[in-house]
């Protein structure tokens, strides 16, 4: 990670700096990155809490089409709506209270509809994201049948 939104004054006051940075990793693209715009971030920039909130998408998405593939359900398509739920104190702190996860998955016929919705349980027990925060991850998944 490297900070980028040093304007000249580095942090001489609240307003001095940008709140923009690159998440980083050896061999990879960076993320652009800031604070979200409460914070006086770039709203153009993945902040934080969005990238938490996608990493336990991720991390029960992957989970998902293990499962789905061991079980023998094709799946062609799945997306997720996730979201987080945010506290701020009055400190100016805050903290996740949840995250909800809304998965929409596709599969090839009717058969597998029954069996994919019981492997988002498996997948959310299996999500070390998820089994490494203390707030609730709650997930509604819908199945579709492909047409």
């Amino acid at each position: 990670m490297v900070w980028t939104g040093n304007t000249g004054q580095g942090t001489t006051s609240y307003h001095s700096y940008e709140r923009t940075h690159e998440v980083r990793a050896a061999g990879k693209d960076s993320i652009d990155a800031s604070a979200d715009p409460v914070f006086l971030g770039e709203g153009d920039r993945y902040n934080p809490e969005e990238l938490l909130v996608a990493s336990l998408s991720q991390c029960h998405m992957l989970w998902f089409l293990h499962l789905a593939a061991d079980s023998g359900v094709v799946v062609t398509g799945y997306h997720d709506r996730a979201r987080g739920i945010l506290a701020e104190n009055a400190d100016g702190s805050g903290q996740f209270e949840a995250v909800e996860l809304l998965p929409e998955v596709t599969v090839c016929d009717r058969a597998s509809v029954d069996v994919a919705e019981a492997l988002h349980e498996r997948a959310h027990e299996l999500c070390y994201i998820a089994k490494s925060v203390t707030f609730p991850v709650r997930f509604t998944p819908t199945v579709r049948i492909a047409n």
